[in-house]
């Protein structure tokens, strides 16, 4: 048995990008690196994540891995993604074989080689699963939920996503444990105003994507001002690589709703804080399966009252609070009602969004999180073998 030395972690992840689970990728390698563990992050390709990681006091190696997207998940595909591992095994277990890990830390289920190469070199695997696909076909949710066959345990990020996952696969069920997302909240909480003079700050936080709904948060601002709203719409986000055209699209939507003095696109910013403290009401629009919600937290620990679709892991992640108007998904109109309520009862909706940001505060310390996830690592890391 080894001795009960912090452990050698080689984390995987499939992007190296600032959104959710990006952001709760820090928050793991911060607790692992507060306890004393050497950790190695291997990421496909440099992007911002890369300094952030380093800071913490990680060291970053770039590695090729296939990524799993729903697009793949066909006969064509599987073949085409098949190839790839193939092609980019030899450079993961070179990796491996070099930094001797006790334990392989996979970050989300999209980079499917790494539980295969930890297996191969007989290191134990955890997997941190961070999606959830329920409305997808049976062919997709099962091709997400097998490389976990191959983990030692399993983390997820909310029960939903292992609801998801256990319904594809009930084995899994066995090793699956559930952890809530740390989410730090602003670093200077600021109150919302007293009362809304001017124009009423609506903010969307995100990615820039049809399953987000942003173009559903523009349709609910149309609406808006068709009933005389003096607004403002801050849009902080971005599209994937090779999706540009969807934002030119949105922008095109602003232009023919008469809404371009109204909506403003600022991009990806790698600091959320300044533009929730500074706005009055955030709407979270989805439109499809969300495996939680971080945008959601985010807003409610910023003491702001949210607007959010009534679907999957959403419901989870602003559930049990007062303050949060659920809306059914894909309706603007809905989410224009909603808005419009919470401006009637201005006064009683930022009471009950500081009452819950107090609340959000104690249930996604990032600190109880960093000592959940060190808690997991370390109990595979007891019995391991250095690969």
């Amino acid at each position: 048995m080894k001795t009960q030395s912090p452990p050698v972690v080689l984390v995987a992840h499939p992007n190296p990008e600032l959104y959710g689970a990006d952001r709760m990728l820090l928050e793991t390698v911060r607790g692992l690196i507060g306890q004393g563990s050497k950790v190695i992050v291997t990421l496909p390709e440099s992007g911002p994540l890369v300094a952030e990681m380093e800071n913490c006091g990680a060291t970053v190696v770039l590695c090729p891995t296939p990524v799993l997207r729903k697009g793949l998940a066909n006969p064509v595909g599987l073949i085409l993604l098949t190839g790839e591992a193939l092609k980019d095994a030899f450079r993961g277990l070179r990796l491996i074989r070099r930094v001797r890990p006790d334990v392989v830390y996979v970050s989300t289920v999209t980079v499917p080689l790494w539980f295969l190469l930890a297996r191969l070199t007989r290191c134990p695997v955890l997997s941190h699963v961070h999606e959830a696909e329920q409305s997808a076909s049976r062919i997709v949710r099962l091709a997400l939920a097998a490389p976990l066959l191959l983990a030692t345990s399993i983390v997820a990020n909310s029960h939903y996503s292992a609801g998801v996952l256990t319904s594809a696969i009930p084995h899994l069920k066995r090793r699956m444990t559930v952890i809530y997302n740390g989410v730090p909240g602003p670093p200077l909480p600021t109150e919302t105003r007293d009362s809304l003079k001017g124009r009423v700050r609506l903010l969307y936080v995100g990615r820039l994507s049809n399953r987000k709904g942003v173009d559903v948060t523009i349709d609910a601002a149309a609406e808006l001002r068709r009933r005389d709203m003096n607004l403002q719409l801050d849009i902080v986000g971005a599209v994937y690589p090779g999706y540009e055209w969807y934002e030119q699209q949105l922008q095109r939507q602003v232009e023919a709703l008469g809404l371009t003095h109204s909506v403003r696109f600022h991009g990806f910013m790698p600091d959320v804080w300044p533009f929730l403290v500074q706005t009055d009401i955030v709407l979270v629009p989805s439109r499809v399966d969300e495996p939680f919600g971080n945008t959601a937290v985010e807003a409610i620990l910023a003491a702001r009252p949210l607007v959010v679709s009534q679907t999957s892991g959403l419901r989870e992640a602003a559930g049990g609070y007062e303050s949060p108007q659920f809306v059914p998904i894909d309706d603007a109109r809905a989410l224009a009602d909603a808005v419009e309520r919470i401006t009637k009862d201005w006064k009683c909706h930022t009471i009950s969004a500081r009452i819950d940001s107090l609340r959000a505060a104690r249930r996604h310390d990032p600190q109880v999180y960093r000592t959940q996830i060190n808690m997991a690592i370390n109990e595979l890391a007891k019995f391991a073998t250095r690969c």
